[in-house]
């Protein structure tokens, strides 16, 4: 399987290729790297978890960079296999890194893997969607890892005034027994005046019952903070 895959970075060349030489950083960005060991500047042994459909793996790898061009080429090479699900891999990749006008870098990756055994079985177009999403999790893990300053610039854009809310307008509608008429200056004229509500308006229904008599309200929700605060002078009442 032949992968070749394009990132924009925005981070001089020279500081990618100094965070893609540096193993941990490196292990912190490849997506399922759980360890890597240091063997010399030129070799590393890692393990890395990889699942594909139903099957998970943990591949121990040896890679070895032959070939070097600071800070534009980089050529790898590098062995793995797993046991417990009778599965090998080999590798041999190249990254290129031009450093564009804006201090922007391209870095471009071309791999080539060859997957053997139960993992191997599965179809190129399986394989390929794994790698795609690996691409795509290692290019955000690099960008976070090059820290704020590689963070795009964006420009900051004026925050419109805010907008006044005009007051709600508050009104209750009451539907009272016959004993409430007899009931002068009693707690429930503390409501609004009444009016018949539209069929369509959208409110809070309180019902109270005190001396006999059924009150209830209709508030807009609009208000529903004005609600509250007459529900709690009336309970207190």
């Amino acid at each position: 399987m032949e992968i070749e895959k394009t990132l924009a970075v925005p981070a001089p060349a020279a500081r990618v290729w100094d965070l893609l030489l540096d193993p941990q950083a490196m292990a912190a960005c490849v997506p399922g790297m759980q360890s890597i060991e240091v063997v010399s500047p030129t070799e590393y042994k890692a393990l890395m978890a990889v699942k594909i459909a139903f099957v998970s793996a943990k591949f121990r790898l040896k890679t070895t960079i032959v070939e070097q061009r600071a800070p534009h080429y980089l050529r790898a090479e590098g062995t793995g296999e797993d046991a417990s699900v009778a599965s090998s891999l080999k590798q041999q990749s190249e990254m290129f890194l031009t450093e564009l006008a804006d201090g922007s870098t391209e870095l471009k990756i071309k791999v080539r893997v060859d997957v053997l055994g139960r993992l191997g079985s599965f179809g190129l177009s399986v394989m390929k969607t794994k790698a795609d999403r690996m691409w795509d999790e290692f290019g955000a893990n690099l960008v976070r890892e090059l820290g704020p300053k590689a963070q795009p610039q964006v420009e900051p854009q004026a925050q419109p005034a805010p907008v006044q809310a005009a007051p709600a307008k508050v009104e209750a509608v009451v539907v009272e027994s016959p004993a409430l008429q007899a009931v002068p200056h009693s707690w429930w004229q503390r409501l609004l005046p009444r009016r018949q509500a539209p069929a369509n308006e959208r409110s809070i229904r309180i019902e109270i019952q005190r001396e006999g008599t059924t009150v209830t309200v209709h508030w807009p929700l609009e208000a529903a903070n004005e609600c509250a605060a007459l529900l709690r002078d009336v309970l207190r009442a």
